[in-house]
């Protein structure tokens, strides 16, 4: 694609794997918002992508896993991956600078456990049986993610992304999807690799939370998602505190 801007030398090659679906991420995001890459308009083939940016098939794939989860393309399998409409961000955004510190990402969080605790409790009285479906989905995923020691921001966003779809509110939907997998702490900070029981106990941690909240809204029972998603939340918040006085 002609229109497809060419990512900057000091970004075009960072060390880690991490590093690399980032930058691919926020090459083809800018591409999008800067309306080089239209909605509607089909992405490059990974093919085109690894050799743009030197990077294997699974980093390409990654990549584009966390630009579907933030609702910015859409895979058609078969045909490709297309652009879609960004949401109308007018009277609200988040702007990149306030993901830069873990005092940021905590805050956010606070957004989060307000926002989220609620959408649990709707979601409990207002689900549907392919709501449920959806969320065991993302959990089966996510526990394969950890297996297969894979990328589980995707199917973590999603499994929240879900929560939000069963209230029958747009308006969280509308809300999450705007945030994207950014606000997902690990995201921006690297939270399992630094959690003294190791990267896989951690993640069966949060994937543990993820079954109570999930238990809570099969069960229709409101408060107790209310609490699941409350706990899930506030311990990635006091975590992240925990780091951040390490640092200081």
């Amino acid at each position: 694609m002609e229109s497809w801007k060419t990512p900057s030398p000091s970004a075009s090659r960072p060390r880690r794997t991490r590093g690399l679906v980032q930058v691919i991420v926020d090459d083809l995001a800018g591409n999008i918002k800067g309306g080089q890459i239209k909605p509607g308009d089909k992405l490059p083939t990974e093919a085109e992508i690894m050799a743009r940016f030197d990077v294997s098939r699974t980093v390409v794939r990654e990549a584009l896993s966390h630009m579907q989860a933030s609702r910015l393309v859409e895979t058609r399998h078969g045909i490709g991956t297309f652009a879609l409409s960004a949401p109308d961000t007018s009277n609200f955004k988040i702007a990149e600078d306030d993901f830069s510190t873990v005092a940021d990402v905590i805050l956010l969080l606070e957004l989060r456990i307000s926002l989220e605790t609620e959408a649990a409790g709707l979601a409990a009285q207002r689900r549907s049986d392919s709501n449920l479906a959806n969320m065991e989905k993302a959990l089966v995923t996510f526990s394969n993610a950890i297996e297969h020691d894979a990328d589980t921001l995707p199917s973590d966003f999603e499994f929240h992304m879900e929560v939000a779809r069963a209230t029958g509110n747009r308006h969280f939907a509308d809300l999450m999807t705007y945030l994207g997998t950014m606000i997902i702490p690990r995201a921006r900070v690297n939270t399992p690799n630094s959690a003294p029981e190791g990267r896989s106990n951690y993640l069966q941690r949060v994937h543990g939370d993820h079954e109570s909240i999930f238990n809570a809204i099969r069960n229709q029972d409101a408060e107790a998602a209310r609490a699941a998603m409350r706990t899930h939340l506030n311990n990635s918040r006091e975590r992240l505190r925990r780091a951040q006085l390490a640092l200081a």
